[in-house]
């Protein structure tokens, strides 16, 4: 097959990264290849035909998904008719479960290959997804070692391909170097802020975000501040920092997440794909997280573990600091930010835990994730 066609969707940001890495991949195998769906920048340096940004998709919460329900029935309906009439070789759901698991169930109900790249977090809550998963994909490419066993229970066709982020983020990441193109030096004390990549995350996390700096910078005035916005959501981060009165000391940029991760001394983070960046760029942080209460209610009775950070899932242990829902005040972001800081010692302990963490991670995940494509389209 010279050049077959692929119908692929990713969600918000991480799912555009882990999209466009994949891509790169099967672009090497299938060079002439044609790859269409909802997908960001990454996917089109790639060559990615978006019909939808993938910033359509970018939505958490119960409440906040009902807010935007007809919206995004419309979109995954109109795609859904699109592919059946133009019936791509296989169709890629990247994350986003909630929109491509009802997609692929229709998709490949209709014969079409359907492959999930990133297995849903059953294992953490929504055990009863299973069943769904079962139903929509021909095969899930799991990025964490534990995930095939599971699925195997369930009948369900899976290969480990590693985490792809461990593959590209570098096991001892150049500091100083990333200081220089962000204009920070040496001995700067710096806090990564990175309040998330969703509209409704930004509006939860950012002022909060923002208020637990100021409360560092009392105790360590001359620490330097660093946001990495998604460009769509940096002027709403402007005014959560313009709300809560912090301007000296704070850089914002556009992107460039793995350079600020890879500059700071200790982030501040939404919990989500970043929080695994950070662990991969060996840096301590404070986890964080808050929705609409409702969807908080909603949410709550189906987490299965303690943790809901994935670097403390992973590790099994809560070895950085969670801060949720009605915990995340400033005072209590800001008292778990300046005891890492206070703390040298368990600094370099949990950076060495996430050593081991990355070695774990780290497979030619593009190469086994296009081998697992291959032999679905040619099953």
């Amino acid at each position: 097959m010279d050049s077959p066609r692929f119908a692929m969707v990713a969600g918000e940001a991480s799912g555009d990264l882990l999209a466009g890495l994949l891509l790169g991949g099967l672009r090497r195998r299938w060079p002439q290849l044609r790859a269409v769906g909802i997908g960001g920048p990454q996917m089109g340096r790639e060559g990615f035909e978006a019909w939808w940004p993938h910033e359509k998709l970018a939505v958490s919460g119960y409440v906040e998904v009902l807010r935007h329900y007809r919206e995004l029935v419309g979109i995954r309906n109109a795609l859904r008719e699109r592919l059946l009439a133009e019936r791509p070789q296989v169709f890629i759901g990247v994350d986003a479960p909630d929109f491509n698991l009802d997609l692929e169930a229709a998709l490949k109900a209709q014969g079409i290959k359907t492959v999930h790249f990133v297995c849903p977090s059953i294992w953490a809550w929504r055990a009863e997804r299973a069943e769904k998963i079962r139903r929509s994909a021909d095969h899930v490419l799991c990025v964490f070692p534990f995930e095939p066993e599971l699925l195997a229970r369930h009948g369900i066709a899976s290969t480990y391909v590693g985490h792809p982020l461990a593959a590209v983020i570098p096991m001892e990441p150049d500091k100083a170097a990333a200081r220089r193109a962000l204009g920070l030096q040496d001995d700067d004390e710096v806090l990564a802020i990175l309040p998330g990549s969703r509209a409704s995350e930004v509006d939860c996390l950012a002022r909060r975000f923002f208020e637990a700096a100021l409360l560092v910078r009392r105790a360590r005035p001359a620490i330097r501040f660093i946001v990495p916005a998604v460009p769509a959501r940096r002027a709403a981060i402007e005014g959560a920092a313009r709300a809560a009165g912090i301007s000296e000391g704070l850089s914002i940029v556009d992107g460039q997440s793995h350079t600020v991760l890879a500059a700071c001394d200790l982030a501040l983070v939404a919990s989500g794909t970043a929080t695994l960046e950070a662990a991969l760029f060996k840096r301590p942080m404070v986890i964080s997280y808050a929705v609409n209460w409702l969807s908080y209610r909603i949410m709550k009775p189906k987490q299965l573990q303690p943790w809901l950070g994935l670097p403390n899932i992973l590790c099994g242990d809560f070895v950085v600091p969670e801060l949720m829902q009605d915990d995340a005040k400033p005072e209590a972001l800001a008292a778990a930010l300046l005891d890492w800081l206070d703390s040298p010692a368990r600094m370099a302990a949990v950076q060495e835990k996430f050593m081991a963490l990355h070695h774990t991670l780290q497979r030619d995940t593009v190469q086994l994730a296009t081998d697992a494509i291959e032999k679905v389209l040619e099953s």
